[in-house]
């Protein structure tokens, strides 16, 4: 059997993990754009911070490609897949033979078509390895730099500015930061705190006109920059499986054993759309515990083995500068909101199952929260009041806390 795999961060690394759990002989090639060792993506405002280094950001250790039995390709790209003929095509016009592939082909940065940014010279995104050694070299302690995007990727790389350049200037069209995570009353603690170490925000506004070293924004504000980051937002790689004839939707459709609906073609991760079991819908829910259960549940079946990755929930944990922030599931039903400015809760209900939670500040014990999503757990089987107070294991019944959440008996 031969696997070939697109792709080389977390869904890649679960589908090998996941082959290799039934099948410890066949063939794996990965295929790669980037020329680095696997890593954490997450981390690279961390690496910038000097929290940490490139060997620790390494997702896997050094020897994991060759104890996995993996042959790489690094710097390549896959320009087309051939279901017909069971073949890629690569960059360089050659072909490879697959039995059976994986595309983990991840999403890109979106560019906002806005006047005069090819002027810009000192610009960069901020996703990748690359992009994080790009920022580095372009900034010191005079440089002002404006960030264009106010999400979880644009705020970590204010976070990792912060101290190290003149000026962080954050824009953002919408009315609030990290508006696809936040409440607006949630939003505004976390900007206090940022605000607090120096990161000026400039909202329900955008670029409208770039100069070489400004920016004319819609409201006829000027800003003006050494350096600019574009963090609008990302777009999932689907191209690969929809010129193949594959379904795409925003991102590449897959059932719950991560097959497309291509015959012997797997998708996971950032390029993927999935079944939201919180909303009850599809959506693209690009977070890495998700990317690494689709890339297992495909390696699994990828190899003949019987896996299906369910209960998929948008989830997120963040911080900045010492401010926790953990999310999940959706804000719909009836909320339940305790906030001292600095530390805030919402609980977010309906039809007797908790749908959704905001903790920032204290955010002790949020896996019980995230489980009682997760499993439906009908709300009045358990004492709600004191889940709503302090999430702990005294609120469920003893049958529940034994089996489910492991308390010894």
């Amino acid at each position: 059997m031969k696997y070939v795999i697109i792709g080389n961060s977390t869904a890649a690394i679960g589908c090998v993990e996941g082959i290799r759990k039934v099948d410890r002989e066949g063939k794996i090639l990965i295929i790669s754009a980037e020329l680095h060792h696997t890593y954490s993506r997450p981390l690279i405002s961390y690496l910038l911070m000097g929290k940490t280094d490139e060997q620790r950001m390494k997702y896997r250790p050094d020897a994991f490609y060759e104890e996995n039995g993996c042959e790489t390709m690094f710097g390549k790209s896959v320009t087309k897949i051939s279901p017909d003929k069971k073949t890629v095509t690569l960059d360089d016009g050659s072909e490879i033979a697959y039995d059976k592939l994986m595309v983990a082909s991840g999403s890109r940065p979106f560019v906002p078509p806005v006047e005069g940014l090819e002027k810009v010279k000192n610009r960069t995104s901020f996703m990748t390895l690359d992009d994080a050694h790009s920022l580095k070299a372009m900034t010191g302690p005079k440089t002002d730099v404006m960030i264009l995007g106010a999400g979880l990727i644009g705020l970590k790389c204010a976070e990792c500015l912060i101290g190290k350049v003149k000026s962080i200037t954050v824009v953002d069209m919408a009315d609030r930061i990290l508006p696809s995570i936040l409440t607006p009353e949630a939003a505004a603690v976390v900007q206090r705190h940022l605000e607090k170490y120096g990161v000026k925000f400039i909202l329900s506004d955008s670029a409208a006109e770039f100069t070489k070293d400004s920016a004319k924004l819609a409201s006829g504000k000027t800003v003006e920059f050494d350096v600019l980051v574009t963090a609008v937002g990302v777009r999932p790689n689907t191209g690969l499986v929809s010129d193949a004839g594959g379904k795409v939707g925003k991102g590449i459709y897959t059932n719950e054993k991560c097959e497309t609906t291509l015959k012997d073609v797997y998708s996971g991760g950032d390029c993927t759309e999935y079944y939201d079991s919180a909303l009850g819908d599809v959506r693209i829910l690009a977070i890495l515990p998700n990317a690494y259960m689709q890339g297992l549940t495909a390696g699994i079946n990828m190899a003949g083995g019987e896996a299906a990755f369910e209960h998929a929930i948008p989830m997120n944990a963040i911080g900045f500068y010492g401010l926790h922030i953990i999310t999940a599931g959706v804000y719909e039903g009836e909320s339940y909101v305790k906030s001292d400015g600095e530390n805030y809760k919402a609980l977010y209900f309906k039809d007797n199952v908790l749908k959704g939670f905001i903790l920032i500040g204290d955010v002790a014990r949020a896996g019980i929260y995230t489980a009682l999503i997760r499993e439906a757990t009908p709300l009045d089987s358990i004492n709600f009041d004191m889940i709503k107070e302090r999430p702990q294991l005294m609120a469920f019944a003893k049958n529940v806390r034994r089996s489910r959440l492991g308390e010894e008996q």
